[in-house]
């Protein structure tokens, strides 16, 4: 029987709680931003005692069902004031879903500041222990330092950032190595969980009951459908273009697309793109031997397996993932073309515990504001450096791009309710840049994956320069609210965009999973239904259609080489809510 875990720090209680009628369809985002709207005054101070921080499983998690292996983290932004979910792969989704566990809901602060603690769950229950040992030390130590105490459980925490409660701190996730690259980054999100007094979970399943399948002959109908679709398509399959050469085979595609944010999204090319791309990763791990290697999953299960593991010089682990996103953030957007020094920021971020898209956004801003010279990258590893060391530039930092562009007096400001701008270009790419403005958790490619169709050509072809692109906005926003509630990872589009029978597979899991009978149009109106309540606690809470807007130099500055500004009218962003 599914169940509920409610974890509040101020009084150091851990009760379990039946999963209302009401909530019997949700998992994963749907879950998380239910529970937001249901719970969480939307006028609340994110880091006050009012705010919490859900962790939700998907519907499918813990089941043999492919790539399924993602975990939901929501609550209200302390990045963008908006409500927010943000998804990571790793150990946790599984083992939470092999436990019977829908959601933990964190509530409430601990009387004593200061004060960390660990919550513990297993098949036993829960309960939460002092974590003075571990209150100050990044997120390679804790993984170390709670697998070999504790054994093979998953671990979800926070760095320094996160005990500092600095917006653009992240929540990690342990991946099956237990490094912790798995990361609910976006947001803010570990701020929250720090201002709870909570470093860090542990999570159990060792004997744990499993998933309850309703119908199994359904499920097993779709999980082999799924399998089927995501083994053939072309992006999907091994040896396809993302189990070869990784995320970051697009930095090659969207630089030739002119759409490759560059020095500060001033250029939508990089002339040194092909130095950090995908290719070029996969030659340095050949190259180099050892740990390095392409085709590695993220969670146990995962049959994409688009991630890595980067190596150093030697063929020692030096980080992993480094994803096309990240790649980005520290390639091009600060013009670092120097694989290794973007490894060593990237791996920093995952120790110390920071969003690794805001992170390269605001480095980048702080070189336009003659902090450091675009193209330093040793200036940018001593600059993030001092997050960790809880230095006063350090904290500024910490706090994202916005924040630091004000304090440098820089106007170009890539970020849409607060939140950095991720790898493409909206001058470029319009449909993305529609996303961008029009996202509940503000500028997030995940909400919406336009690059599909615009780019790839997967699941129809549209022109990226095309402005009329309101209604295939709100469709993928739709489809991927739901995607993010069932623990599939959202990379599963590519195939069940093209490939009919993957997508009945998907609704086969879920409907077998639950024992429910519902259709594809009913379950993407689940995810429909999760982004009006999204909107509505964003309004409550304050915003207005005037917040769904790209910057304003993006509508002033031509962005080479095709010389357009971003050209999408506000009628056309405002229409978006309405189709």
């Amino acid at each position: 029987m599914s169940k509920i875990l409610r974890v509040n720090m101020k009084d150091l209680t851990c009760k379990f709680e039946g999963v209302p009628e009401e909530y019997k369809l949700f998992g994963g985002r749907a879950l998380t931003s239910a529970i937001t709207c249901d719970e969480v005054p939307p006028k609340c101070h994110p880091l006050g005692p009012n705010n919490k921080i859900i962790f939700a499983p998907g519907i499918v998690s813990g089941t043999n069902a492919p790539t399924s292996g993602r975990i939901s983290v929501g609550g209200k932004s302390p990045l963008t004031g908006t409500i927010k979910e943000a998804n990571a792969g790793g150990l946790a989704s599984q083992k939470l879903g092999k436990l019977q566990i829908r959601a933990i809901i964190v509530e409430g602060k601990p009387q004593e500041k200061e004060k960390f603690y660990l919550l513990k769950v297993n098949k036993d229950g829960a309960e939460l222990l002092p974590a003075d040992d571990l209150a100050g030390k990044g997120m390679y130590e804790v993984d170390e330092i709670l697998f070999q105490k504790y054994g093979k459980v998953a671990i979800v925490g926070i760095g320094p950032a996160g005990e500092m409660m600095l917006t653009n701190s992240g929540v990690s996730v342990n991946d099956m190595e237990n490094r912790p690259g798995r990361y609910a980054g976006r947001g803010g999100m570990g701020a929250v969980m720090g201002s709870k007094g909570l470093k860090a979970i542990i999570i159990d399943d060792e004997e744990a009951p499993g998933v309850g399948i309703v119908n199994k002959e359904l499920f097993d109908s779709g999980r082999k459908k799924l399998a089927n679709a995501l083994t053939t398509h072309d992006v999907t399959k091994k040896g396809g273009a993302l189990n070869t050469y990784g995320t970051a085979v697009l930095v090659n595609v969207i630089n030739e697309a002119g759409g490759f944010p560059t020095r500060n999204f001033s250029s939508g090319q990089f002339e040194g793109a092909s130095k950090i791309s995908g290719e070029s990763i996969a030659e340095i791990c050949k190259k180099r031997g050892g740990e390095g290697t392409m085709g590695h999953g993220c969670h146990p299960g995962c049959i994409i397996k688009c991630s890595n593991i980067y190596p150093k010089e030697d063929g020692t682990h030096h980080v992993s993932c480094l994803e096309y996103e990240s790649d980005w953030s520290f390639g091009a957007n600060c013009e670092i073309d120097n694989l290794d020094q973007i490894a060593e920021l990237v791996r920093i971020c995952n120790d110390v515990g920071l969003d690794t898209i805001e992170a390269g956004c605001t480095i980048a801003v702080a070189m336009e504001g003659g902090l450091l010279d675009f193209g330093d990258g040793e200036g940018a590893i001593n600059l993030l450096n001092e997050v960790g060391k809880r230095t006063p530039l350090g904290r500024i930092i910490g706090n994202g791009t916005e924040f630091t562009a004000k304090a440098l007096g820089v106007s170009r400001v890539p970020t849409v309710k607060g939140q950095s701008m991720p790898a493409y270009e909206p001058r470029a790419i319009k449909g993305i840049g529609v996303i961008y403005a029009t996202s509940t958790m503000g500028a997030d490619h995940t909400s919406g994956y336009t690059i599909a169709p615009e780019i790839m050509s997967v699941g129809g072809k549209e022109d990226p320069l095309n402005v009329e692109k309101s209604k295939l906005a709100r469709a993928f926003l739709n489809t991927t609210a739901f995607i993010d509630s069932t623990g599939y990872c959202l990379f599963i589009a590519f195939a069940i965009l093209d490939i009919a029978e993957g997508f009945e597979g998907v609704i086969e899991t879920m409907n077998g999973v639950l024992g429910v009978n519902l259709s594809g149009d009913d379950w993407v109106n689940i995810g429909k239904e999760t982004i009006d309540k999204e909107r509505e606690f964003n309004i409550a809470a304050g915003f207005t259609s005037a917040h769904d807007r790209v910057p304003e130099f993006m509508n002033i500055e031509k962005l080479p080489p095709h010389n357009v500004t971003f050209e999408v009218s506000e009628e056309i962003l405002d229409s978006v809510y309405k189709e």
